[in-house]
Parts: structure tokens; sequence; C-alpha cells
């Protein structure tokens, strides 16, 4: 058995967008994310995954849960090792029952504490990987201290031992076998040491190990959950390749993951922007000088997952590149990679700086009033593409704006954002002299501007449920905290909807007895705690339809209303109850009622 609370943490602590988007791309959607449900053959996005109250559902073919369900699901695991997975994910340490171990058998959840004492030899776990990366970054913390060379290269490159120590900067030694010469005992004998798995060291085709980072400044890569995945290495002076990062690890995959997002998250919420910079150092000498809203790839070009995780966080973001040819061809692929993320109301925006400048040594030249000064000539997206695509032909003649409308073709069908492909399309017809209405039919591009618009749709009225049990289930499955106000005397046994009534009892049992979750603005999902319950397939179609709700329904008044419907229905069913017997046979305080019931 593993308790309710460890789940309702878990699932506090895990991001179903992340935990999906491993296998599944998602696109932004308003509050949500949709995407082609991996659960069934579709060509229209019907699969939704809602991030505020961390479930997902398909309208096409009804699979629906949580975190925990979509690993079941879609990874096939057991309830048990779904939960398993996700845990270790997050570092968090799975209960264990005193039942379930042997006698003379260590605790499998017990991890490494101490450098000198002796270590758990188990079976590699995401936790284990975690606790390698975590050694690893102590002990190259160690060595910076010990580093003469290291320490003459940061005061070089300007950096203070507060910062270094705010970044968690360490040092890797020059020797080959460092690492499990100072852990023996955690590096281990076997092929499945996690020092290997973790990519700290090598393991060569004759079984030799030595260490991946030598002779190198050491940057840990946090993920958004703050855990140590990765290392970034950079050489002291000359030497290739300039930076080393970690392989694609069990924890860490590059394309998804950006230096300083975790720590950069509150400036960059309180900036109302994100500055994206192509190097360690660069962050770490911005953040330096109070510019800490800024994130570095790591030495990968941009993908659409870090845009992904940058408009989740901000509404405006600013690539900065060097000026020089590399940085516009970086430029450009960030921006090939940004179009079909965008959402109107979403700015990118590309930032060159000075021929021979990068950010560290500009805002190390100039200071932290220069360098965001320069954020003014920031152009945004529809400009620098526009301008790089006019700079590659000629425009004075027809061949030239011709070859120009080609180029934009596969770029402007990317853009899903409706308003910002109109004006594309519009400052396209402006430059190449062509019509917008000849464009659209030329590019096989839809008027997007056709599409009826928001404002002009009225909106039904929501259709009530048919069964006042069903109504009070969405709510509660919704927001929780209603269960104070809930009146249990009216989930009483009665003829209609016993089914409903069934399942919105032990909704109600369940909060009652969990009442944390009175505290939280919804329940995870109700498939997590009733996964074998005969109750799921119920509460998954209730919680379902919660989706179509949004921030303007008012749930006092939706409450009110579903308990009037419940009083009047316990109303009726009483009366009809009294009514069935003879008069001679009511007792006085049955004819009192029925007198006050018959007064609605």
């Amino acid at each position: 058995m593993i308790s309710q609370s460890f789940i309702q943490d878990l699932l506090n602590r895990v991001d179903i967008v992340d935990v999906i988007e491993r296998d599944v791309p998602l696109k932004k959607a308003g509050a949500n994310y949709t995407a082609c449900c991996p659960f069934h053959s579709e060509k229209t996005p019907s699969f939704t995954v809602t991030p505020t109250k961390q479930f997902y559902h398909c309208f096409g073919c009804g699979a629906h849960g949580s975190a925990i369900g979509f690993m079941m699901e879609y990874g096939g695991l057991s309830f048990v090792e779904a939960v398993k997975d996700l845990a270790a994910r997050v570092g968090m340490q799975m209960p264990v029952q005193e039942s379930e171990l042997r006698p003379g058998i260590p605790d499998p959840g017990s991890q490494f504490r101490s450098s000198e004492g002796s270590l758990r030899k188990t079976k590699n776990s995401f936790q284990d990987l975690l606790e390698a990366m975590n050694i690893a970054a102590q002990f190259y913390r160690e060595q910076l201290k010990h580093s003469k060379s290291a320490i003459a290269y940061l005061k070089k490159r300007g950096l203070t031992g507060e910062t270094a120590v705010r970044f968690g900067i360490g040092y890797a030694p020059s020797g080959w076998q460092s690492l499990e010469e100072a852990f023996p005992d955690f590096a281990g004998k076997s092929p499945t040491s996690p020092l290997v798995e973790a990519g700290l060291v090598i393991e060569s085709d004759d079984g030799k190990r030595y260490d991946r980072f030598r002779d190198r400044i050491m940057f840990p890569i946090l993920n958004l959950k703050g855990m140590i995945v990765g290392f970034g290495g950079r050489v002291l002076e000359h030497g290739e390749p300039k930076y080393l990062n970690s392989p694609e690890t069990p924890l860490f995959e590059k394309g998804r993951e950006l230096y300083n997002l975790f720590a950069a998250r509150r400036a960059i919420r309180e900036a109302g922007r994100v500055i994206v910079v192509e190097g360690y150092m660069d962050v770490v000498a911005l953040s330096q000088h109070g510019i800490e809203y800024v994130v570095a790839a790591l030495g990968t070009a941009t993908t659409p997952y870090h845009v992904q995780k940058l408009l989740r966080q901000t509404d405006n973001v600013v690539f900065c590149f060097d000026g020089d040819n590399a940085g516009r061809k970086a430029a450009w692929r960030a921006l090939e990679d940004t179009l079909a993320q965008l959402v109107d109301g979403k700015n990118v925006g590309f930032l060159f700086l000075p021929e021979g400048e990068d950010p560290d040594s500009y805002v190390r030249n100039f200071g932290k009033e220069a360098f965001e000064g320069l954020l003014k000539q920031t152009l945004p997206l529809s400009i620098f593409l526009f301008r790089e695509l006019s700079a590659r032909v000629d425009l004075s003649t027809s061949e030239g704006r011709a070859k120009l409308v080609q180029d934009a073709k596969p770029l402007l069908a990317r853009v899903a954002a409706p308003g910002l492909a109109l004006m594309l399309l519009k400052r396209l017809a402006e430059i190449s002299g062509a019509t917008q209405n000849e464009l659209e039919g030329l590019l096989k591009i839809r008027r997007v501007s056709s599409y009826p618009s928001r404002e002009r749709v009225e909106r039904a009225p929501r259709p009530q449920p048919a069964s006042p049990y069903r109504w009070l289930m969405q709510i509660l499955l919704y927001d929780p905290s209603y269960i104070r106000k809930m009146e249990r005397d009216l989930l009483t046994e009665g003829r209609e909807y016993p089914e409903e009534m069934a399942v919105l009892t032990a909704l109600v049992e369940f909060i009652d007895s969990h009442p944390h979750l009175a505290e939280n603005t919804a329940i995870p999902s109700a498939i997590t705690y009733f996964h074998d319950s005969p109750h799921r397939t119920l509460l998954q179609k209730a919680e379902s339809e919660t989706l179509m709700w949004d921030s303007d329904i008012d749930l006092e008044a939706e409450f009110a209303g579903a308990l009037a419907r419940l009083r009047e229905m316990k109303r009726k069913q009483r009366m009809t109850k009294l009514h069935n017997k003879s008069l001679s046979a009511l007792t006085p305080e049955e004819k009192l009622e029925l007198q006050r019931l018959a007064v609605p």
C-alpha cells in the first residue's frame, strides 16, 4: 500500500506537462496544451493537458488521468511502478513497509550520506543518479578551493567568490580517475556504476574507466525541480571542445534543459522577460552585474522544447547573439524553432551585440545600464524574419520578389498563432507587391481573418448535468474546498441516480478523510485515488467535463444551484414516500412533515 499523502505530495511536485512532453510534443492552447492523442490515431488534436488541474483528457477516445495515469497507460506500467518512476524523477524516497524488507537485506531506499562511509550497492535508480551528481558537484566545489589555476582563471574573467558559490561553480582536476579515486565505494566495480550511468565517468570497450571532465571549470545544470541533472565543463584557456556537456542520460536531455532557468524564474517574472544567451559565462557575468533574468542553451541550438519552457515563464523572450555571421545563423535557427510555438500575445525578439562583443565582455566593459539599454534595439521576430529573407533576394526584380514569397511560404506555414500569421501575411504582401488575396491563393494559406472571433460567438448557457450528484461531483473535483459547505444529510439513499449518489458519497468520504485536499485548488486527478475502484469511470467522465469550465465560472452559484436541485429532488422523494402511505397510517409528525413539504 502506498499512502494517499505520499501520492498527493508526489503529484504536487510533478508537472504533468513535463511528464507528457517527454513522449508527446505539446502545443500551447490558451491555458492548456494540446496534441494528437498518443492512445489512438487522429489527425486533428483532441488530447488536452490541463496544467492548473494536472490531468489529461482525450475528447476522441476518452483517455483520462493524472501524471501517474499517463505513465500507466502510455508506459504500460503498473500503478506502483508508475509511482516509483515519478518519485525517482523528483528525488522522493518511496516509503517501504517493514514487511517488505527481508532480514539482513539493507533498505533499498537508503541513500549515500557520507563520502567516508560505506555505500549501499543497489541497482541504480533515478535517486542513485541524482546522488552521483550531488557527490560530483560537492567534489568539484572542493577541488576549486585548492586549484590556483582555476581560481586565477575565474578572477581573470571577473567572477567573484560570491558568484562562484551562488552558481555552485567547481573545478574538475586534470587526473584521469579523480572521481573514482575519491569515491571508490560509490563508483563500484560493476557495469552499472552510478558514476558511469550518470555520464561522469566513461567506460571504454576494454573496461577501463576515466573521468569525462578533466581540467575544466564545472557548471552544474539544474532542472526545474532544482536538482542537478548534468554539468557543463569549460576549458581554462585553449583546447577543444571549448565546452563539454554531460551526455544524454536518464537524468539529462540537453535539448530540454536550460542553464539557470531554475534560479532565474523569480527574476524573469519580475522583469517580465527572459534573455537567452549562448554560454554559461555569459549567464554568470550578467547575473553578477544584476541582470538575473537570463538563461542559456546547453551547447546546442535552441529547440522547440526550450521555447515552450520559456514561453510558460514569460510573455517576452529575447534571444541575444553575437553580431557576427555565426550569431546570425544561430538566431535564424532559433527563429525557425520558435514559429510553431508562438501564440498571440507572446513576443520573441532578437538582439545582436556589436561586432567583437559577447554578453560577458559587454557587461564587464560597459555595465548593467548599457547592456539593458541595448535591449531597446531588440528586433521583433517579424522584422528579423523579413529583414533576413529580403537580404537574400533582389527585391527590385520580379524574380527576386517571387523568390521571397517562396522562401517565406514554409515559414509562414509553421505559424500557429492566427493573429501573428495574419500580420506576417500582410507584411509579405507589402514587400512583394502582391495582394493578400493573391498570396493566400498562391501559398495555399487559409485566410486567418475569416475565422470567427471569440467575441462574435455568443456563449451558449452551460448545460446543467442531469443529476445533481454529478453536478456536485464536478464542483468538488474542480475545487475541493466546497466540501466545507457540503450538506451530508442530503447524501441519503434514494431511488434516482443510485450509482452517481454512491460515487459522490465515496468522493465526499475521501476528501473528508484527507482534509489537506480542501486546501488545494483541485484534486490532481480522481483516477489517481480511485485507480482500482469501480467508481473510476464515472469520476473520470465528471472530471473531464470540467475542462470546458473557464475562469469566469461562478462556483458559488453553481454550488448553490446543485444543492437546490438536490434538496428539491429529496423533497419530492420524501413526499412520494409519505403519499404512498394511507392517511391513517401516518403519524402526527409525518402529517406535519407532509404539510411542510407541500410548500416548496
